[in-house]
């Protein structure tokens, strides 16, 4: 998906659009962990966390792609760096990484939602042992799913954010030798 200019403004769009990823994808992880962590919030703010998420994960190969351009254009110009490349090859690795946790938050929030019913579905049975009626298995299935995402969640949002700081750092330190020298 070639973007058709790599500038906004006059600028690079790079290094304005790396930001969203810089700043949503942290956030996403921070608010899944607090979903994960805590059922009612998972109720009450499960939507809006998973749509941050998709947006955070969408901004990941658009700021690739607009980095791929900028590099492009650094070294038709001469401009060759370690650094750059380094970055650059961070930043190639971190979309599996954002789907990765994309699809875990997913996950939690499904499965969250499934054994929320199950538990209501148990409660109007006579509790958490019951047989559910319409499968026959043990109810708490969902609930245990959701424990398991909520482990992943955590997991991978911990990962993801570890990438994008290693990723920025490569970044920041590519920019301020360049203009240090």
């Amino acid at each position: 998906m070639p973007l058709s200019s790599t500038t906004v403004a006059g600028l690079p769009a790079h290094p304005l659009l790396v930001d969203a990823v810089a700043v949503l994808l942290p956030l996403a992880a921070l608010c899944s962990v607090a979903l994960a962590l805590h059922g009612g919030l998972r109720r009450r703010f499960g939507w809006p966390v998973l749509a941050l998420t998709a947006v955070a994960v969408i901004a990941v190969p658009v700021a690739q792609q607009t980095g791929r351009q900028l590099r492009d254009q650094l070294a038709s110009r001469g401009a060759d760096s370690a650094l750059v490349e380094r970055h650059a090859a961070l930043g190639g690795q971190l979309l599996p990484y954002a789907l990765g946790f994309g699809v875990a938050v997913v996950v939690l929030f499904v499965a969250g939602r499934l054994a929320d019913r199950e538990r209501t579905a148990a409660d109007r049975r006579g509790g958490p042992g019951a047989a559910a009626p319409e499968t026959g298995t043990v109810s708490g299935l969902w609930r245990r799913i959701a424990v398991l995402a909520s482990v992943l969640v955590v997991g991978m949002a911990a990962v993801t954010t570890v990438q994008v700081v290693r990723i920025g750092t490569e970044g920041a330190q590519a920019v301020w030798q360049k203009l240090g020298d």
